[in-house]
């Protein structure tokens, strides 16, 4: 995988669908682009950096906590920052694909938050990557409905009396993606799902009185 230019330009080599123009603006392509300029290189570093601690460890290397944090271990009042807005209560979460259908029944089922999961509950086509964008800008406008096949029910989140709180869980940080590119370089799958909500929502959650939250999988630190 080449390295990172200076200079970039995402380029779109998916397939366009239907209002795929509404996430991939010229506008959200400079962010992704000005995202992957910022955070390309230290990524790979730290895959790479990845790949070498395996084998330190197989080697019988011993785990143990980074020395940059032991003022964090031995501060007795250190605490995290307090829960956000629509986060102080999480005894109900429900996680699923950002899909049109799955959204509405999330967002009304009374459950305290949604996980809208680009990880593992979905599978990692070009389509579900973008239609899924376009699911969280629809629900975050409040204008998904749903009718199931029977015909019986029509769900709006417009008329639940409170929408779960949206948490977006981007892809893990060792993926790609493959449709937008950078000089022939895939750009990160996680800056991507990241980016784009980020970009579209962030604003409109904020004004609504909630925030953009995220759920990023797969973490480590040995």
């Amino acid at each position: 995988m080449p390295p990172p230019t200076p200079s970039r330009r995402i380029e779109v080599i998916g397939r366009p669908g239907p209002r795929f123009e509404e996430i991939l603006t010229p506008a959200a392509l400079t962010f992704l682009a000005q995202l992957d300029s910022a955070f390309a290189q230290r990524r790979m570093d730290l895959l790479t950096d990845r790949r070498h601690r395996a084998d330190r460890i197989a080697s019988g290397s011993r785990l143990d906590f980074p020395r940059a944090t032991s003022a964090v271990r031995s501060a007795p009042n250190w605490r995290v920052a307090p829960a956000g807005p629509g986060l102080v209560d999480r005894r109900v979460e429900i996680t699923g694909p950002p899909e049109q259908a799955v959204a509405a029944r999330a967002l009304t089922s009374g459950a305290q938050v949604w996980v809208a999961d680009f990880e593992d509950a979905t599978s990692p086509l070009w389509e579900n990557v973008i239609t899924g964008q376009l699911t969280l800008l629809d629900a975050v406008e409040q204008r998904i409905a749903f009718t199931p096949p029977d015909g019986t029910e029509d769900l709006q989140n417009q008329q639940a009396p409170r929408l779960a709180t949206i948490m977006v869980r981007p892809r893990g940080w060792h993926m790609d993606e493959a449709h937008l590119t950078v000089h022939g370089r895939a750009v990160s799958a996680s800056l991507v799902d990241f980016g784009l909500y980020f970009f579209h929502c962030a604003q409109r959650q904020i004004d609504a009185g909630s925030g953009p939250y995220f759920y990023l999988p797969k973490l480590e630190n040995r």
